[in-house]
Parts: structure tokens; C-alpha cells; sequence
């Protein structure tokens, strides 16, 4: 896909802030490493009490640091604290952050094929987001949708396979989700919007309140370890599954194109080393953690839910529905479309051979 990669006069003016906030300076200035001494700001979706999530802003802050042997350091901020959550791109764009760690779905308003960054519904899992990602052109494929902005991106954390939501009342079928207030982002939240939901778009620190007020009747956030920090079972009791909108999520480590381009070239190897590794980090420790997490949950009276088939047939019927039209009237959707749908046959044609059929074997045995 071909794509401005530079930025336009008037944008490359107002990252002039940005260049300046940049500081290089040359070895012996500081104590510390061999290199120029650089210091970067990084805003995040995120509030510091998820730890996981948040934490995949802190491994590429801390990475980055020891591989540079101090003299690359990268201060991450809570949402809130420098920007509004949902705002990281903006930051990024304009030069008031040098980088930033999000969700790319945070942004289909700006253009709806950043969802294929993060996830869509009924898509890829988290192991095949990391190969389409990685190694199947799609991380090219969302660089060139970023050019538009004068941002970069990076897989930079994954959450697996989500849960489909807190929910006060238990539901009933189809009719029991139209005029719902959901917190849900992303295409997913376009097709619940299509069944009936009043979809509302809310940070990670602001859902609790939304749901224990009653401004919202339901939310979905990650899994069992982030959703009992964020305090949701107190909120609701019904928590259904499977979160059909995420099946592997990735988050991304958003960089201004004018503060990499500053960057010597043995930092950029370290800051996409170090984004890497925050990726398999914060997969492995949602897997290991969120087991424990569901059984206190269970222990403590939360109630799960299956979606039902109903839900389910319905919500897929939405999401090939939202494709097509996504892809008629938007050029960028129809490219990205096209190239992960490619993927996302042959990777599931060889995962139905080699890994459904174990998974349906071991998963159906006792422990």
C-alpha cells in the first residue's frame, strides 16, 4: 500500500514543539550510557492501577532504558495525566508526546480501518494477530493508514481472548440487548449498535463509576484479572462470554515519524526490541493470571453467562454485513480488508487441521 510517509509542511511546523521538547545531547553531558542522552514522554490509554496493561508501557520504558544503558529513557503517563486516554493518537500526531501506548480501534472514527490493528469481531486470535502482524504484511498494512497522521506503529502487548462484558441483567435473547447503554468500542461496537445497543466509548478509568451509577447497563474491558482491579463484578453481576469482538487484541506503541527519524539508528533497534518483548510479555501474563482471577470472581458470585448461538449467529451476520459496507465506501477499509481476509483464510484453513482439532479433544477431557 502506498502512503504519504511524510509529513505535510503545515504538520511538520506544528511538530516543531515536539522536536524541541526531544532532548539530544551529545555523551558526557550526562551520566549514564555511551549514546546522546534522549528522553521521551509516552501518554497511555491507561490507568496506573491495571497493571498488566499499563505494564506494557512500563516494559518498553524500562527495556529501552537497559539496553541503552540509561542513556534512552522514556517516562510513561497514566490516562488522564498528560491527555484523555482516548486522545494518545492526537498527542502523538501533534507532537505534544514523543510516543504513546493504546488501542488503534480507539480511532475508527478517524479512520475505520484502524481496527484491523487492534481486533475485529469474529477475527483473529492472538497468536494469529502476531503472524498476520509480524509476518503477514499486516503491521505494513496499518503503518500505511498511520502515514496519514505522521505516526508510526508497533505491536506493543496483546490481552488474548477476551470476555464479552459485565451485564446488571441477565439477558434474554436478542430482543433483551435493544436500548442497552454498553460501554464497547471499536467494530464491535458497531455491531452491537446494529442489534440494538446504545453504544458508549469510555477509558478503562472511568467504567466503573459509568456501571455502578447506572449510566451504562454493561461493559466489557479485558478479562478476569483487569476487570476485577477495575472493581466491575461490584458493579454487575452477569459476565458473559465469549468476547466475540476480541478474540486477540493488540495494543500499539504509537511514535511521532519526525521524533523517530531524530532517533539514532541503535535506538530505533532497541524501541522496536523493546515493543516486541511487551508484546509476548503482557500476553503470557493475561494467560497466566486470568484463571486464578474468573475463579475468585466465581467464588464471589459472579454469574457466567454464555452468549447463546442466537447472539452469537446474529452478531456475525452484523459483522459481515458492517465488512461489505465498510469496504464499499471506504477505499483504506477495502485494501486492509482485503489483505487480512486473505490471512485469515489460510491461517485458519491450516489452524482447523493442526490446532482446532487438538483443542477440541484436550478441552473436552477431564483435568
Amino acid at each position: 500500500m502506498q502512503r504519504r510517509f511524510l509529513l505535510s509542511a503545515g504538520a511538520a511546523a506544528g511538530a516543531s514543539g515536539l522536536l524541541s521538547a526531544c532532548r539530544i545531547r551529545k555523551a558526557g553531558d550526562n551520566a549514564g550510557g555511551s549514546g546522546p542522552q534522549v528522553r521521551w514522554r509516552m501518554a497511555t490509554s491507561w490507568p496506573h492501577s491495571l497493571d498488566t496493561i499499563f505494564g506494557g508501557a512500563q516494559t518498553i520504558s524500562r527495556r529501552v532504558k537497559e539496553l541503552s544503558g540509561g542513556s534512552f529513557q522514556i517516562e510513561p503517563y497514566a490516562a488522564g495525566e498528560l491527555v484523555p486516554g482516548l486522545e494518545v493518537l492526537d498527542a502523538v500526531q501533534n507532537g505534544s508526546v514523543e510516543c504513546g501506548h493504546t488501542s488503534s480501534y480507539y480511532y475508527v472514527g478517524k479512520n475505520p480501518a484502524l481496527a484491523f490493528g487492534t481486533a475485529v469481531p469474529f477475527g483473529l486470535t492472538a497468536q494469529q494477530q502476531n503472524a498476520w502482524l509480524y509476518d503477514g504484511g499486516g503491521n505494513d498494512a496499518i503503518n500505511g493508514l498511520y502515514a496519514d497522521f505522521g505516526v508510526i506503529s508497533f505491536p506493543a502487548g496483546n490481552t488474548g481472548a477476551q470476555m464479552g462484558g459485565w451485564f446488571k441483567r441477565e439477558l434474554s435473547g436478542l430482543a433483551s440487548l435493544r436500548g442497552l447503554k454498553m460501554r464497547i468500542p471499536g467494530l464491535g461496537g458497531k455491531v452491537m449498535a446494529s442489534l440494538g445497543v446504545n453504544v458508549q466509548v469510555l477509558p478503562g478509568g472511568e467504567i466503573y463509576l459509568a456501571l455502578d451509577r447506572g449510566a451504562i447497563d454493561a461493559a466489557e474491558w479485558t478479562g478476569p484479572y483487569d476487570d476485577e482491579k477495575l472493581g466491575l463484578p461490584r458493579a454487575a453481576r452477569f459476565y458473559y462470554y465469549p468476547g466475540w469482538w476480541e478474540p486477540g487484541p493488540t495494543l500499539a506503541a504509537l511514535v511521532n515519524q519526525q521524533a523517530w527519524r531524530r532517533l539514532p539508528d541503535d535506538y530505533k533497534a532497541m524501541f522496536s526490541t523493546a515493543c516486541y518483548e511487551a508484546n509476548l510479555a503482557m500476553l503470557s501474563r493475561y494467560e497466566s493470571l486470568n484463571g486464578a482471577a474468573l475463579e475468585r470472581l466465581v467464588s464471589g458470585g459472579t454469574q457466567l453467562q454464555f452468549y447463546g448461538d442466537t447472539i452469537l449467529n446474529a452478531a456475525r451476520e452484523a459483522t459481515d454485513q458492517l465488512f461489505a459496507d465498510s469496504a464499499r465506501s471506504n477505499g483504506d477499509f477495502r485494501r486492509v480488508y482485503t489483505q487480512w481476509s486473505e490471512f485469515r483464510q489460510q491461517i485458519w484453513s491450516w489452524n482447523r487441521i493442526n490446532q482446532l482439532s487438538y483443542d477440541s479433544f484436550s478441552f473436552g477431557q477431564p483435568n
